[in-house]
């Protein structure tokens, strides 16, 4: 271990031998499995244990459950055509609940592998894992897995085999035409012919790919006869073609390194200036540059403390070296540094431009965070495809844990952003959101578990969104309590072009020129002077100062956009948030003299003005509503399309072939509770659903009121029509 210590550190150096890849696939496509056996082929791990260690699945939930909860990290020496290279591997969730710890790997990562199984193909599943790749423009090869079981189940014939891993080819290149960059939709389609796609068993340890065939002398027939014969002659085709080695040559030779992956990566995920001294560095990973590391996942260890993982994009770091934190605005010292093996760390003392590393010893560093010596731009944020849909209200079982539990929270909320803790100060309240159910009784599991905290929960609750569907016919004014401001504003609806332009944008207040803003909002529909004019994008709502020549606004401008960041997280029907509100300032009062337009006059103004305004633009309550997949055998047809329609969905499409039925259908989050055992018993433990899609939509005229009431009283809010008749 020692030599192969020195072996990591000297390839470290050279960035043209790294490959930062991770493996991105459905849930129980074989990723896990997969990882194994590449860190058996590096020595890392016994050829008997591959495939049945897991040793990337540390959680101890993980293994119970037989599922990857974590994204983990490993670095690993491949030697391909007598060279070394360094390859770090992250091994990724599948499963749709974690999805986001995904979307933070694919931030490390150049290259990925795409994990599809040969019996059931591209999955929903895996396309929101190869959307989020292509979205960070990270490269991908294709692994067909589980081709075995083509051979020894199915028994298919090889021109039947042909036949599946064409339209398995197919739909994946497909996929990437639709998603992947402009410069890349024809570049990075995968090709069997040049070996970009392997075909293999993760669990029977070989793989195959054109030009190793070609290499080797190996043919398909081979493979075939050799599940076909007598005996276990498959057992010889891990030594005849091991997986590491073909899919490992096929990383090196058509993934890029981190000097290439840069080149197009940087423009795309920093927003600074790419002429100044450190967007050149970042441009050539250039290891004499100043440093720039962005977090993509903190672990919180009993031992070590926090640790935080990530990618190093410029500079050097060493351990005990000055830095700071962008997004927390504060000076740190790196204590210590380390690569990682699965669930052990390895300490080196530095670490240049290209790698995957680990930083011990940050205080209040978060996933997302940038770290550099000197302040920079920071990167741009991770926004996951989905957003959290459900929350609970936590709390400790014993009164003397409740501190201890705030610490929990902290700390949970760090190792897996995708959870949201807020603490609702009126009632005292902890509520934690997250994308679904076995999200949420993962992560109290966890709290009781691995943090040793008893805690009891709550039923879920939905969450909600407001929105206005119509224009405010006048502005409304908003009077500062000392009558001496004004404020008129407007809102109306976003349409829905520009709301998906900028829903993926980090939040941000635009101070300065950054024409790379101005040209999405354009290339969305939105008016060239109006794109000028946008002072603010906040979770999905826009704000736009319309105001002319007004002379103190400079001073005011910030207190305005506090209010209306305040009021799209707490809209005027129940307090829920907004989506696709545009807010209009279109004309403004000030006071001459400083003293008196301060924040106690402009926020109470500018706050019920907002207000005010969207109660006249016909606000409504929409509710969070997911696309599924419903598989099972196709006897249970009848009986998945009733649960459907017992819980307000509707069903888009379904297709069978002679054993199976897929069902797509949306049904309403607030219905989904207790679904997968409902389904379950409804099909007798045989079907099973995936999440394809997330949206909102508007709730029923009938139950608009009823939810309103319901919502506000949990929070402890007066009656709505209480609250509107004072205003």
């Amino acid at each position: 271990m020692a030599k192969m210590i020195e072996k990591i550190k000297e390839l470290m150096k050279n960035p043209e031998r790294i490959r930062n890849i991770d493996i991105a696939a459905h849930i129980d496509h074989g990723k896990t499995t997969l990882s194994d056996n590449l860190l058996a082929g590096a020595g890392m791990l016994s050829q008997e244990l591959a495939g049945k260690a897991l040793s990337l699945d540390f959680h101890e939930d993980e293994q119970q459950r037989g599922i990857t909860i974590d994204a983990a990290a490993v670095s690993m020496v491949h030697n391909y055509e007598g060279e070394d290279y360094l390859i770090n591997l992250i091994d990724t969730p599948g499963h749709v609940d974690f999805g986001g710890d995904v979307t933070r790997a694919m931030r490390a990562v150049d290259g990925t592998i795409i994990v599809v199984c040969a019996v059931e193909g591209i999955m929903p599943q895996t396309e929101t894992v190869v959307k989020q790749a292509l979205r960070e423009y990270v490269k991908p090869i294709l692994f067909i897995n589980k081709v075995d079981r083509l051979i020894k189940e199915l028994q298919l014939p090889p021109e039947k085999m042909q036949e599946r891993f064409m339209k398995i080819i197919m739909n994946v290149n497909k996929f990437i035409e639709q998603n992947a960059p402009k410069e890349f939709k024809e570049k990075w389609q995968v090709d069997v012919n040049n070996g970009t796609v392997i075909f293999g068993s993760a669990f029977h340890n070989w793989a195959l790919s054109i030009p190793y065939m070609k290499k080797k002398g190996i043919t398909f027939k081979d493979i075939i006869e050799a599940y076909q014969q007598e005996g276990e002659r498959w057992k010889e085709l891990k030594k005849k073609a091991p997986l590491h080695e073909v899919l490992l040559d096929a990383v090196i030779k058509h993934l890029p390194n981190p000097r290439e992956a840069q080149k197009y990566r940087i423009p795309n995920i920093w927003q600074g200036d790419l002429e100044s001294p450190i967007g050149k560095a970042l441009l050539n990973a250039d290891p004499n540059g100043e440093p720039a590391f962005i977090i993509t996942k903190m672990v919180v260890d009993p031992q070590a403390g926090e640790l935080a993982i990530g990618r190093l994009f410029s500079g050097t770091l060493r351990k005990g070296m000055q830095i700071y934190l962008n997004r927390a605005k504060q000076q740190q010292r790196v204590q210590q540094l380390y690569v990682a093996e699965g669930a052990k760390r390895q300490l080196i003392d530095e670490a240049p431009a290209g790698n995957i590393i680990g930083i011990a010893g940050l205080k209040n560093a978060y996933p997302g965070e940038t770290i550099s010596v000197n302040p920079i731009t920071p990167f741009e944020q991770m926004k996951h495809i989905f957003d959290p849909v459900i929350t609970k209200a936590i709390e400790a079982t014993k009164p003397s844990d409740l501190p201890k539990l705030v610490d929990v929270l902290i700390q949970v909320q760090k190792e897996d952003p995708n959870i949201v803790v807020e603490i609702n100060q009126e009632t005292g309240e902890h509520l934690i959101s997250g994308m679904g159910e076995l999200h949420l009784e993962v992560i109290e599991e966890r709290i009781r578990r691995e943090k040793g905290v008893d805690v009891k929960t709550s039923p879920p609750i939905v969450v909600y969104r407001e929105t206005v569907t119509s224009r405010t016919p006048e502005p409304v004014e908003g009077k500062s309590p000392n009558k001496h401001n004004k404020f008129y504003i407007r809102v109306e609806p976003l349409p829905d072009s520009i709301y998906e332009a900028i829903h993926r944008m980090p939040d941000m207040r635009i101070k300065k020129n950054m024409p790379e803003i101005w040209e999405k909002l354009e290339a969305a529909g939105m008016d060239k002077q109006e794109t000028r004019r946008v002072k603010a994008i906040y979770k999905g709502n826009i704000f736009v100062d319309n105001t002319r020549g007004i002379v103190h606004i400079g001073e005011v401008i910030e207190l305005i956009l506090d209010m209306f960041e305040e009021v799209m997280s707490n809209g005027p029907l129940a307090r829920e948030p907004c989506i696709k509100v545009k807010v209009i300032l279109e004309d403004v009062v000030l006071h001459e003299d400083a003293i008196h337009r301060g924040p106690s006059q402009v926020y109470p103004a500018v706050r019920t003005a907002i207000r005010k305004a969207m109660m006249l633009s016909k606000p409504v309550i929409l509710e969070p509503v997911q696309t599924l997949l419903f598989e099972a055998p196709l006897d249970y047809m009848g009986a998945i399309t009733k649960l459907v329609s017992s819980k307000r969905g509707q069903l888009l499409e379904m297709n069978q072939d002679e054993h199976n039925a897929e069902i797509k259908a949306k049904i309403p989050v607030a219905e989904m509770f207790g679904l997968s055992s409902e389904l379950r018993s409804a099909t007798g433990g045989r079907g099973t659903f995936f999440l394809v899609d997330q949206e909102y939509q508007k709730l029923p005229e009938e139950m608009q009121q009823k939810i309103i009431e319901q919502i506000r009283q949990r929070k402890g809010l007066k009656a709505f029509r209480e609250e509107w008749s004072e205003e």
